[in-house]
């Protein structure tokens, strides 16, 4: 049986079906700079992993002066254009309002920014859910467990007791690291082998089934 106090959500792919929108975007900032263009399925591939380790993993050998210029026309896309906007996954808003009536400890750690959270935030109306939330621009990117870490301390919760949520590799990294379980959803970007191959303890399609997982766990 498994009790958990804390449960940390990925953002994108997981509560937010914005794959498309992502890139969207990291093609339209590769052709504003003359580079080479990625297929969808290479930019879809490093979803997850902040700005500058998700830019460095497509062009690698750029400079850092280059990395960082990618990145700024990255965020003047996603912030300011409407190209393949984005929305909550169906049902993700009851699963939080169950989760919060069942007094979990909520949480979000991300490879956005906090600027791109906070958009988020505002757009959705899910910041009150959350107890916390860490960013990609404030600590180690995914899957280095400093944001998980963060998180706990900020909380005053264990890692054994904490669930993570996520649809990448490198959510489920990042909870392993950190001594967390973790729980895969297959709506986001990688395939529910990689996500059972990177430590999770199941795949669900969606989090609408995470209440129903987490009281079979309970039982």
């Amino acid at each position: 049986m498994m009790n958990y106090d804390l449960i940390v959500f990925d953002w994108d792919g997981t509560l937010m079906d914005s794959e498309v929108r992502i890139v969207a975007c990291v093609q339209a900032a590769a052709a504003d700079m003359g580079w080479p263009v990625p297929p969808a399925e290479e930019a879809r591939d490093i979803i997850g992993l902040g700005l500058q380790e998700a830019v460095s993993a497509l062009w690698p050998g750029m400079s850092p002066a280059q990395v960082n210029q990618l990145a700024d026309r990255y965020r003047v896309h996603f912030l300011n254009d409407d190209l393949a906007p984005s929305a909550l996954f169906d049902g993700v808003v009851q699963v939080l309002d169950e989760l919060a009536d069942r007094e979990f400890f909520l949480a979000v750690a991300t490879g956005k920014s906090r600027r791109g959270l906070v958009k988020e935030f505002e757009r959705t109306n899910l910041e009150s859910y959350f107890h916390a939330s860490r960013c990609a621009d404030e600590t180690f990117s995914k899957p280095h467990p400093q944001m998980l870490l963060e998180i706990l301390d900020q909380l005053g919760m264990e890692p054994a007791r904490t669930l993570v949520v996520g649809d990448t590799e490198y959510d489920m990294e990042m909870a392993i690291n950190a001594g967390a379980d973790a729980i895969g959803v297959s709506c986001g970007v990688h395939t529910p082998e990689r996500l059972m191959d990177n430590g999770a303890l199941a795949c669900l399609d969606n989090v609408s089934g995470l209440p129903g997982w987490l009281n079979l766990e309970r039982q």
